[in-house]
């Protein structure tokens, strides 16, 4: 990727997509924002777009160098299990296709921490938990990240275009950083994805990386905090909840049960920001 790529974010409106577009920026590239949903203060500078149409996702890649693709229903239980499935999928599909067809040179996208088997109802096999982990897929939302990665593999096979999937936890701005505290109390309430969560501007970094990273084919990585959500720590956690998960490794007094050492390794992605810098 060079120096002051053209780069279309979709999702740009939402909170990861307006971080993702300004850390770009910010690095130099020109961004194509675009989103379903244009609100008043983005008239101007995002593009409207439905990525369920292919034609207009033609449109909106036509002449950008590469798609950070955050664009989809955000999470399971915000519409019917048929509607989250069919239109992620849908999205994906027309992005990835398009990007073939236009021959981007990259592709970046938002995969999700539920391909791992979130909620952990079932308990996970170990942990930390890592990319191997996958695939477990318990709602539709899940399984529309399992079926847009296997889309993502193949279509990089055919294209020779490589496709970047990053499996993002829960994910915090700053401000909502004052609502950590109550979660301390129960140790069951957070137990869906280990505690896990990350920083929107930590989710822009992830990006900006993946965007240079030496990747080819298809790959997917966790994208998480360096420590969890709790003041509690981790191995104490575990063992409560989950007394008969395997702690495979140390994983230090708090640190995050997700593992992001492929992350680190590959892409380069050092978090650099904690609930624990913003409370003190």
């Amino acid at each position: 990727m060079v120096r002051m790529a053209k780069i279309c974010v979709t999702g740009a409106s939402g909170k990861a997509g307006r971080v993702v577009a300004r850390e770009l920026r910010e690095h130099g590239h020109e961004v194509i924002a675009t989103d379903l949903v244009v609100v008043a203060e983005d008239r101007g500078e995002v593009v409207q777009a439905d990525l369920t149409d292919y034609g207009q996702t033609v449109d909106v890649l036509h002449g950008v160098d590469a798609v950070v693709h955050l664009a989809n229903i955000p999470a399971p239980g915000l519409q019917t299990a048929a509607y989250t499935l069919t239109a992620n999928t849908t999205m994906n599909s027309h992005v990835f296709l398009a990007a073939a067809q236009l021959k981007l040179r990259r592709v970046v996208w938002a995969s999700s921490e539920t391909t791992l088997g979130l909620p952990f109802d079932v308990p996970p096999r170990y942990a930390p938990v890592d990319e191997d982990h996958y695939p477990y897929p318990t709602t539709t939302y899940a399984l529309s990240k399992v079926a847009s990665e296997t889309l993502a593999g193949h279509i990089a096979q055919w294209s020779g275009i490589p496709f970047v999937g990053l499996r993002f936890s829960n994910i915090f701005a700053p401000e909502d950083y004052r609502h950590v505290p109550g979660m301390w109390d129960d140790p069951y309430a957070r137990k869906w994805n280990l505690w896990g969560y990350v920083d929107v501007r930590d989710v822009a970094q992830s990006c900006r990386l993946a965007l240079d990273a030496p990747i080819e084919g298809s790959a997917a990585f966790i994208i998480a905090a360096a420590d969890t959500i709790m003041n509690r720590p981790s191995a104490q956690l575990l063992h409560e909840v989950f007394p008969d998960v395997k702690l495979t490794r140390d994983v230090g007094e708090f640190g995050t049960l997700l593992a992001i050492d492929r992350a680190r390794e590959v892409l380069g992605y050092r978090p650099a920001h904690s609930w624990r810098d913003e409370l003190g």
